[in-house]
């Protein structure tokens, strides 16, 4: 056997157990998407979500908007729909849907008995847990695009659609007004992945799933009482929910990149901390019990 075949071969032998865990990953990870938006509920819950922005712009149609400025532009642009529907959605909606998700990650498996078996596949506890964060995040993407898809759909049908008159009253060509609306759909997403890590994070200490869920919408409600107390005006940058809307920054000329940026930047901080809190509980977890 010739040198570069002697030093060749134990880098085979090493990279084998490495590909073996990409692809039990690969696997888990197919069949973590599969699970989740096969489940009934959540094929509810898209259903939920897709019809609230319909039923705003349905009341919108007959009622008109009322006085409300916001809802008045949705008269005479359907573009404006899809901010409409997300501002009504992420405040409690939005955070609800994903936290059944995210929350069910490891608490469902664990209280189902599945979760040891699992932990056989040669993934091993990181992948494993980074394929339950990757499920939640393609549901928190999945939901905001159904959101979107809909506001646009139902705003096309019912309303006028034509160039968009931002927040600062600036009206801007119609191919800049969706793509503002999708910044928006994006950011949502980014902030709703950021509260799906906390809810994972809250799962991998529990073995009920409904625990992990109703904890985390407890801290989301109790976050945004906070928000709205002047005197806790210190603390409010601190908290989750007080960036959810900042994504009205996208209908501004010029755009907040201030505002949304500081917004991914505390989303970030967020999936950073709680991501390594659940890691480093579900790496040092007893599920043989």
């Amino acid at each position: 056997m010739s040198t570069h075949e002697r030093t060749a071969a134990p880098r085979e032998e090493a990279a084998a157990p490495r590909q073996a865990t990409l692809r039990s990953a690969l696997r888990l990870f197919r069949s973590e998407v599969g699970l989740i938006f096969r489940r009934p509920r959540t094929v509810a819950m898209l259903a939920v979500v897709a019809v609230v922005p319909v039923l705003c712009g349905v009341a919108i149609r007959i009622f008109g908007g009322d006085g409300e400025a916001l809802l008045t532009q949705v008269a005479g642009n359907g573009l404006a729909l899809g901010f409409v529907a997300f501002s009504f959605m992420v405040p409690l909606i939005l955070p609800l849907v994903v936290a059944v998700v995210a929350g069910d990650a490891v608490a469902g498996e664990a209280g189902l008995g599945t979760l040891r078996y699992l932990l056989t596949a040669p993934a091993g506890r990181t992948p494993l847990l980074g394929v339950k964060f990757a499920g939640m995040a393609v549901f928190a993407l999945v939901t905001c695009l159904v959101i979107l898809v809909a506001a646009l759909v139902t705003g096309l049908v019912l309303f006028p659609v034509g160039p968009v008159t931002l927040l600062s009253g600036t009206t801007v060509p119609l191919v800049e007004g969706l793509l503002r609306i999708g910044l928006i759909a994006l950011y949502v997403t980014l902030g709703m992945i950021a509260l799906g890590t906390l809810a994972l994070a809250v799962s991998v200490f529990t073995d009920t799933s409904i625990g992990a869920v109703v904890t985390t919408v407890v801290l989301v409600l109790v976050s945004q009482i906070l928000t709205v107390i002047p005197q806790l005006d210190a603390v409010s940058p601190y908290l989750l929910t007080s960036w959810f809307q900042r994504f009205d920054g996208a209908l501004r000329e010029p755009l907040a990149t201030g505002d949304m940026g500081q917004g991914v930047l505390a989303f970030a901080a967020y999936i950073a901390i709680f991501g390594s809190v659940a890691w480093a509980r579900f790496t040092s977890r007893d599920v043989t019990a």
